[in-house]
């Protein structure tokens, strides 16, 4: 049992990012607890814990990536357990918010999944929420309990700043919808924005139409939230160097790199790839381009701060930590 701040504290990590629970574990002094997620021949989960939850405050680590559905209902499964074990509070670390794409209907008939999984973390009896740099900033919204959304960018823009140190900057946003997030990465440059106007004729295909703004003979950096199939990405980093930009390089919070992403991001003309560890990278491909920056030891702070009632949203205003793993 770990004593913070003189209260009682237990972290554990489900089964999506064992690896960044472990820099969580290491950055916050406190040690993981030990949980055994079992798992039926008909696919039916449970839980086992083995330590006593009563009147603790705890914190559980769980990314809801793919397979976005097992590691949600472990999830929920666990927290109505640590529900029914009489927990104090329940505070879920979910750096990777899955289903956020679901976050409106943009056609009659639509769900709002976004809304759904809000509702059921709050049913299972988790507390409060954390996640990085959430797809639909409304999603907060869709919760009755508290919920932290921090960005990702000052890490990202940290990497490149320090480990890079490029010049003559454009920061590029690879589509209308992400504007406001790459003038927040621009302003950290003083740089100036250029937009790629696209549209999607069928789901996961874009098609730019044309760019925003002056490329030429300047170093793009595309910024986005996630990258998924990669598509977006590669078409935008293509685009750019027709349009005259001499090297792109891309930054994004969650690397989904579904099926083959990694291998054509690899065969593409893009230079480097700079990633957070909200999902662990797996994958038939791997590739030198790709750099994973740690957000372990800021989410580590953060429950220190949090089981200490001190603000939190300073630690991801000002980076001290530029740790990063190729």
């Amino acid at each position: 049992m770990s004593i913070v701040y003189g209260k009682k504290i237990k972290l554990f990590a489900l089964s999506s990012n064992k690896k960044l629970a472990e820099e969580i574990s290491e950055a916050s002094g406190i040690e993981l607890s030990k949980v055994e997620v079992v798992k039926f021949a008909d696919g039916e989960i449970s839980v086992n814990i083995e330590d006593s939850v009563r009147g603790h405050h705890v914190f559980v680590v769980q990314s809801t990536s793919a397979p976005a559905n097992e590691h949600l209902m472990e999830l929920l499964i666990f927290a109505d357990a640590l529900k029914r074990a009489s927990a104090k509070s329940v505070t879920v670390l979910m750096p990777y918010y899955g289903y956020s794409r679901q976050d409106r209907k943009s056609k009659s008939r639509q769900p709002i999944t976004a809304k759904l999984v809000a509702d059921m973390l709050q049913v299972a009896g988790v507390s409060r929420v954390i996640s990085i740099d959430l797809h639909a900033a409304q999603i907060q919204g869709f919760f009755d309990k508290p919920i932290d959304n921090f960005p990702a960018a000052p890490l990202l823009a940290d990497y490149f700043l320090h480990e890079k140190d490029l010049k003559n900057v454009v920061v590029v946003s690879p589509d209308h919808g992400g504007v406001t997030r790459a003038r927040m990465f621009a302003k950290m440059f003083n740089s100036p924005l250029a937009i790629i106007d696209k549209r999607r004729p069928e789901r996961n295909k874009a098609v730019v139409q044309h760019i925003i703004g002056d490329v030429k003979g300047k170093i793009a950096i595309m910024v986005d939230d996630i990258i998924d199939t990669a598509g977006t990405l590669i078409a935008g980093a293509e685009a750019l160097i027709e349009a005259g930009a001499l090297e792109v390089y891309a930054a994004a919070t969650h690397p989904v790199f579904s099926e083959d992403a990694i291998c054509r991001v690899d065969k593409s003309v893009i230079k480097q790839v700079i990633v957070t560890d909200t999902i662990e990278l797996k994958g038939p491909c791997v590739s030198d381009k790709i750099v994973q920056l740690s957000i372990g030891p800021l989410l580590g702070q953060s429950i220190l701060h949090i089981v200490n009632d001190e603000p939190i949203s300073q630690i991801f205003d000002k980076i001290t930590h530029r740790d990063h793993k190729a």
